[in-house]
């Protein structure tokens, strides 16, 4: 199956995963972009679902309440995402040219509508040297959802996310959680390269990532490197069988590498390291 998923640029919906095409359980995504005046419907069924605004302005009915969002661009400013609950109708109307990331998971409809802002987002620096990072919980504990997680990550040029690679597939007692990776360069010419591993079978890929891709992580360890010079945002959703208060829990570090948590500037190597 192929894990990375090019964007159709002439389509409304740029990009869609179902469980059905993921081959998984839980969690679907999707990317809509629309013009200037366009509407965009969808029912939230038995799911619970997030939308984050990417770029523009649009207005938002759910049911009878309304939603102004807008957002420049991922680069420049953090998210309002609007969390909506099952059974409801969700129509978006865009007042410029507007795109945005629709997700859900099945969830009991125990938390109600919702705008998060990003006075509600607990932003933090990550790891450090060439793993350093920014990442938003966009929609994480301790933010109400049954099912859903997000997060939104900045990666400077030339340096790694997801740094050691974890896991949440189950392996090693770590939680069972689908996980998309929703891709945006800058420049927009820019790329990245994205890895899923095991180490108990031969599953291993390394997949390059441009401006507008989505990575799926089925299974296995997995990290992200920038190019250099090439800045790279990455929207996650997750969702599995971690619910509620539990969405908290930690993923599982690969042994092999989780010991730079300790001293994120070990094992450095001087230039020139041979010759003159």
């Amino acid at each position: 199956m192929e894990h990375v998923i090019r964007p159709n640029v002439n389509e409304t919906v740029v990009i869609e995963v179902t469980p059905e095409s993921a081959g998984w359980n839980h969690l679907a995504f999707k990317v809509v972009s629309l013009k200037k005046g366009q509407r965009y419907s969808q029912q939230t069924d038995g799911n619970e679902v997030a939308l984050v605004p990417l770029a523009g302005t649009c207005q938002v009915h759910v049911q009878a309440e309304r939603f102004d969002l807008s957002r420049d661009s991922v680069f420049s400013q953090m998210a309002h995402v609007l969390y909506v609950p099952p059974g409801h109708d969700i129509t978006v109307q865009a007042e410029t040219d507007f795109e945005f990331a629709l997700g859900g998971a099945p969830a009991e409809g125990k938390y109600p509508v919702r705008l998060i802002t990003p006075a509600d987002i607990k932003s933090e620096m990550r790891g450090g040297g060439s793993a350093t990072r920014q990442v938003c919980h966009t929609l994480a504990h301790p933010l109400p959802a049954e099912r859903l997680i997000l997060f939104e990550v900045y990666v400077p040029g030339g340096n790694w996310s997801g740094w050691p690679p974890h896991c949440h597939d189950g392996y090693a007692g770590s939680p069972y959680l689908e996980e998309t990776y929703y891709f945006r360069t800058d420049p927009d010419y820019g790329f990245g390269m994205h890895r899923n591993y095991r180490v108990d079978t031969d599953f291993d890929e390394i997949l390059p990532v441009y401006d507008g891709d989505l990575v799926l992580v089925t299974q296995g360890f997995h990290s992200t490197a920038a190019a250099p010079n090439c800045n790279l945002y990455f929207l996650n959703y997750l969702a599995g069988d971690l619910l509620d208060e539990a969405r908290a829990t930690p993923p599982f570090d690969d042994p092999a590498f989780a010991w730079i948590k300790g001293d994120w500037e070990a094992n450095p190597m001087p230039l020139p390291t041979v010759g003159g």
